[in-house]
């Protein structure tokens, strides 16, 4: 099919923007990504890709690569102030909380550009400002003054998207659920397994240390909170205040805390969905986090950024007329991003005990669920035909 609109403007290098550019270079589109840092951000903590998405990565030829890229991580853990083990899950198929597709989201990030770099043109350092849309195009400034003419542009530069605050303004609702969470590498020390290691403390405080595959070990911490806005703080507040709320929280925290002091690559952040009521506009629109963020308390995020991809690069391959293959985009995927976003009850704060009762509670409930008997019952129920819904969409496959 010749395609009309040909030559198109992706907002982000992260998941969504280099998978889309990846399908569309496939139909043969003109392709090129923008991206605000210096160089592809590596950083970042574990990614689980299930279901749809993992199906995705399959078509693109990298499931092997991003197989050989795990983690190491051999299941999760909860324990308690003396690192005692209440509960273990370990990996076990597509269900549980480790992945055998369980990938540091700097890894993915890198098999994706590989697989695009030589035929996407990457431009690093420079963001959009300004986008003014006619009939025919979309006139894009960027941050450096510099102007350019695309066909379509797509945002794909997350739930802090500015492409997107461009685009829509306030229309779609950022969603806080009230929590915050701090994600950072640190170094690895002996303590430290190949088990995921989950910890609950008094005061609406989680801890989680998981292994990686760079001889390091990753970090977060989490903590119930009304929206306080903490996001927008300059870094070394940010530190402030984390530090701060890891005081007294026993088992490692203090250890937490003296690497935040040392850390330059802390992500702290507000656990927030995207609710867009429109995904598109003229001759523009977004994908992935800057389109419906499900946060990272679903494991979903990049399996909805692949899978909206997929769908939108084949859409537009089908498609003569954008607004068509707009259409026909959302109609498929707005279903699938709504199951996705659908939080289960008591999310996130019945992980989140404010009170050393509740933590018990936690550990105990952890523990059951864990034991041979309630894991043999529930493959009895489940088995092989267990199958949840947020994994489940169409993909078809589109002509080339």
């Amino acid at each position: 099919m010749k395609h009309v609109n040909k030559k198109i403007l992706i907002s982000g290098a992260s998941i969504a923007g280099p998978t889309l550019a990846f399908w569309l270079d496939r139909y043969g589109f003109d392709v090129t990504v923008v991206e605000r840092a210096k160089s592809l951000r590596l950083g970042g903590q574990n990614l689980d890709i299930r279901g749809a998405g993992r199906a995705v990565a399959r078509m693109m030829g990298i499931e092997k690569d991003i197989l050989a890229a795990n983690t190491g991580e051999i299941g999760l853990q909860f324990v308690d102030k003396d690192n005692h083990v209440k509960a273990a899950f370990p990996r076990d198929g597509s269900d549980g909380f480790t992945s055998e597709a369980e990938i540091l989201r700097g890894d993915l990030v890198n098999i994706l550009y590989e697989k695009t770099k030589d035929n996407v043109r990457y431009i690093f350092n420079k963001y959009i400002t300004g986008i003014d849309q006619n009939e025919s195009n979309v006139n894009v400034t960027y941050s450096d003054g510099e102007t350019d003419v695309f066909d379509l542009l797509i945002a794909a530069d997350g739930v802090r998207s500015t492409t997107r605050q461009l685009l829509f303004g306030d229309e779609p609702e950022i969603k806080f659920v009230g929590l915050y969470n701090a994600w950072y590498t640190i170094p690895k020390i002996e303590t430290d397994t190949k088990w995921a290691r989950w910890y609950t403390a008094p005061g609406a405080r989680v801890m989680v240390i998981r292994p990686d595959n760079h001889g390091t070990t990753r970090a977060s911490f989490s903590f119930l909170s009304e929206n306080k806005g903490y996001e927008k703080l300059p870094g070394q507040e940010q530190k402030r205040i984390l530090k701060e709320k890891l005081l007294g929280a026993g088992w490692e925290a203090s250890r937490l805390m003296e690497e935040i002091e040392k850390n330059d690559d802390v992500y702290f952040d507000g656990i927030s969905q995207v609710l867009a009521p429109r995904w598109f506009t003229g001759r523009a629109g977004m994908i992935g986090d800057a389109a419906y963020c499900p946060t990272p308390l679903t494991g979903m995020g990049t399996s909805l950024a692949m899978v909206g991809a997929y769908l939108l690069a084949g859409e537009l391959s089908q498609h003569l007329n954008h607004q068509a293959a707009f259409i026909a985009y959302e109609k498929r995927m707005r279903p699938y991003v709504e199951e996705v976003q659908s939080l289960p009850p008591g999310v996130p704060w019945l992980a989140h005990p404010k009170k050393k009762f509740g933590v018990k509670m936690v550990n105990t409930v952890a523990g059951i669920l864990a034991s041979p008997l309630v894991k043999k019952i529930g493959k009895l129920f489940g088995g092989k035909e267990k199958d949840v819904m947020k994994d489940k969409i169409e993909l078809p496959v589109f002509d080339s």
